[in-house]
């Protein structure tokens, strides 16, 4: 049983349910949420204007937030990378954002989730980030369940993801959400996560 088809925006109270935007499947939503410290985000798909948003965003991760992600270190994150990320193709990929608003005059991604579903095994494979401040707030767990319904609606019949075992967070999170847990193998250290959808 899928245990984020019930989620919504009572279910996190840093959520205003009343700036919620409904719209069909496919269509542009964004959700107003307030950070434990009182700061506007906004929680919606990621745009191709993005690029400099998510440079700024991952200019202020951490050496460590970045090898958690990524499973590997990376300096900087170039444009030509920061483009492709941005602007997807919205058959076989998704990303979910939280964002400064748009009133912000040099707004910042603070945290992503994102997923690509390759057509020929129907498998998504997902990854997410949250900046270390905004972490412990649900954010993640929002973000992936965005995805998560997303790719079900692309057809997906599986999302999986690949995490550092030193990564308890995410570990305990996929654990929460029913993931499946098991060693990589030839790959030391990491540890697959999978969910039937």
């Amino acid at each position: 049983m899928n245990t984020l088809a019930k989620t919504s925006a009572r279910t996190y109270s840093n959520i205003d349910a009343r700036d919620s935007c409904s719209a069909p499947a496919g269509a542009a939503t964004q959700e107003h949420v307030i950070a434990h410290d009182g700061r506007e985000l906004v929680l919606r798909r990621i745009r191709a204007d993005d690029v400099a948003a998510l440079q700024r965003g991952f200019a202020r991760l951490s050496p460590e937030e970045v090898r958690m992600r990524f499973l590997h270190p990376m300096a900087e994150l170039p444009r030509d990378l920061a483009v492709s990320l941005c602007d997807l193709d919205p058959r076989h990929a998704v990303a979910w954002v939280l964002v400064d608003p748009d009133t912000v005059p040099e707004p910042e991604i603070h945290a992503v989730a994102r997923a690509h579903i390759d057509p020929v095994t129907e498998q998504a494979e997902f990854a997410p980030i949250v900046q270390q401040e905004f972490c412990g707030q649900g954010f993640g767990t929002l973000l992936l369940g965005r995805v998560i319904d997303d790719m079900r609606r692309l057809g997906a019949i599986e999302i999986w993801g690949d995490i550092l075992l030193e990564n308890a967070a995410m570990s305990h999170l996929c654990a929460k959400l029913g993931f499946r847990h098991e060693l990589v193998p030839h790959n030391p250290g990491v540890q697959r996560v999978t969910l039937a959808l």
